[in-house]
């Protein structure tokens, strides 16, 4: 089974949960695109990396989910994200021999999330990230302009069984 980003749930709600993610490495590439495009051409280099296109020449374990992000007011601004496995640190992993491939540390962060089933279209996670901005408001949790598009399964899956999430960054309740 492919691992996937360690988070625990700290408080559930009607429409989401909020979670504390745990520290992890980020292998990351800032597309400017349109959201199709950005996924494609970004999933296909960060693939390239973990399958020996580094300067170790190392195969890296695929994760889950696939992360796609965005700011608000930066329509065709994307940067798409493989978490590395488990216990990865900076320092560790080897070199992307792409220069476009970046790699992050990212601290522990609080996060709200919502999932839905079917293609992660921009329409549908624009529209699901709409709902669960909305729900967060209705319990004063202030958010982050960064929404996240979390694909969980590959492109071949049928779209009806496809798993995907939207999450965003939440700040401490003051």
């Amino acid at each position: 089974m492919t691992q996937r980003q360690e988070f625990r749930v700290t408080r559930t709600y009607k429409d989401f949960e909020v979670r504390e993610y745990m520290p992890c490495v980020l292998a990351e590439i800032k597309v400017s695109a349109d959201y199709s495009s950005a996924t494609s051409s970004a999933f296909s280099r960060l693939f390239r990396y973990i399958s020996k296109g580094n300067a170790s020449q190392e195969k890296i374990a695929m994760t889950a989910p696939v992360i796609t992000s965005q700011k608000e007011n930066t329509s065709n601004e994307w940067f798409v994200s493989f978490v590395m496995p488990s216990g990865s640190t900076f320092g560790h992993l080897p070199h992307p021999d792409d220069p476009h491939v970046i790699l992050r540390d990212l601290d522990a962060h609080t996060c709200i999330a919502t999932s839905f089933r079917g293609r992660a279209t921009p329409e549908k996670a624009a529209h699901v990230a709409k709902q669960l901005r909305a729900a967060a408001a209705k319990e004063n949790i202030s958010l982050s302009d960064e929404t996240r598009i979390c694909r969980f399964d590959p492109p071949y899956k049928p779209g009806f069984m496809q798993y995907n999430e939207i999450v965003i960054p939440a700040y401490p309740a003051q």
